[in-house]
């Protein structure tokens, strides 16, 4: 699968320590992982976290052709001001370098069986316009959409305009409350009423400990969440999401995209950093 992430690249800073990160630049680096040719459309400021971002980027074999440097911001920086990194209290200085991505003509002339984005870069004007054109471009990919919500960083008509966009969509559990409300519908209902309205493919929901669900074709499927000793669970979303796209891409049911998204997302769970060492042959399969 050729893939394409339109979004963050920015450096995550934890107890003093910067980790480079951003939910699009993650699904990338484990989508190439998963053995994926995955390309990055963002951008880094010129400055010295810009390079060490490209550097880490291309030691990831995520493909930088189309991560530009601008000169109209720094780097992005996330900070966690309180709590732990997964459930933690983020300031995101905006604009960030990623804010002012721009997709080149031979992005445009490219051919991807993906286009993947999230939520937080489309609450900036241009960058949301960016984004536009190039799904626009790709109508016959999938056009992927991690919600991916972020407190002080959306509102609901943006998210509805962004699902209505998609073809596939993943989101959690308190995600997909906070859009529609507390109706007491159940989550299979939740799924197949959002694939109506939004015409949509196939659409994941995460449940942290309580595992998955998954809607693809006609086929509704939940998962139980896989036994392991959490050891920091940021990156683990999107690592699911990668896996989610992989198993769609290979023409599986929901069941098997529903237990392999959990695999993956529950190895990176038990592991420290967004993108820590993993390969697909460790992901425990089910005998």
């Amino acid at each position: 699968m050729r893939l394409l992430s339109i979004g963050e690249i920015l450096w995550d800073v934890i107890g003093g320590e910067e980790y480079l990160g951003g939910a699009p630049f993650n699904l990338a680096a484990h989508a190439v992982r998963l053995g994926h040719h995955a390309s990055l459309l963002s951008a880094v400021g010129n400055d010295g976290r810009g390079k060490r971002a490209i550097a880490v980027a291309n030691e990831l074999g995520v493909d930088t052709r189309y991560l530009t440097v601008t000169h109209q911001a720094e780097t992005g920086v996330a900070t966690v001001l309180s709590g732990e990194a997964a459930n933690a209290q983020w300031q995101i200085i905006r604009p960030g370098a990623y804010d002012f991505l721009n997709p080149p003509d031979d992005l445009l002339a490219d051919s991807f069986d993906a286009i993947c984005y999230g939520t937080l870069l489309q609450t900036f004007e241009p960058a949301h316009r960016a984004t536009e054109r190039v799904l626009e471009t790709f109508p016959n990919s999938i056009l992927f959409y991690d919600v991916n919500l972020r407190p002080g960083h959306y509102d609901l008509k943006l998210v509805e305009t962004l699902m209505a966009a998609a073809s596939v969509v993943k989101l959690n559990d308190s995600e997909a409350e906070a859009i529609i409300g507390h109706t007491g519908c159940s989550l299979r209902d939740f799924c197949e009423s959002q694939a109506r309205q939004f015409s949509l493919q196939a659409i994941a929901v995460t449940r942290g400990d309580k595992g998955c669900a998954v809607f693809s074709g006609e086929e509704y499927a939940e998962s139980p969440a896989i036994p392991i000793q959490v050891a920091d669970t940021v990156g683990s979303g999107d690592a699911f999401a990668a896996a989610f796209l992989h198993g769609l891409s290979e023409g599986w049911a929901a069941s098997r995209i529903a237990d392999y998204a959990n695999r993956v997302g529950a190895l990176v769970a038990s592991r420290h950093g967004a993108i820590p060492k993993w390969s697909v042959d460790e992901v425990e399969l089910p005998k």
